[in-house]
């Protein structure tokens, strides 16, 4: 499993219709509207590295009214359910 972050500038008038596309993409499973330097931060939990690679060079760049992106790949990730099966005890 492949996990990645997109940082996304929109145009200003098509944020929420940028969103609403990017949601509907195989494999992004959250897109938050937020505030700061980025209008949106997606979330993408993907099989593969190559299932990544599809989904940005030939899905998200068609997506009308991003003006830029930043996209960060994990290499691990943490969760509150991961932390506590580490400290659950047998019976």
């Amino acid at each position: 499993m492949i996990n990645a972050i997109i940082l996304i500038n929109a145009e200003r008038t098509k944020i929420n219709s940028v969103a609403e596309q990017l949601v509907n993409l195989e494999g992004i499973t959250e897109v938050y509207s937020v505030s700061g330097r980025f209008d949106l931060v997606v979330v993408i939990r993907l099989p593969n590295a190559d299932d990544l690679a599809e989904l940005m060079t030939e899905k998200v760049i068609k997506v009308d009214g991003i003006v830029k992106t930043e996209s960060m790949v994990a290499f691990k990730t943490f969760s509150k359910k991961d932390l506590a099966n580490m400290f659950e005890l047998g019976d």
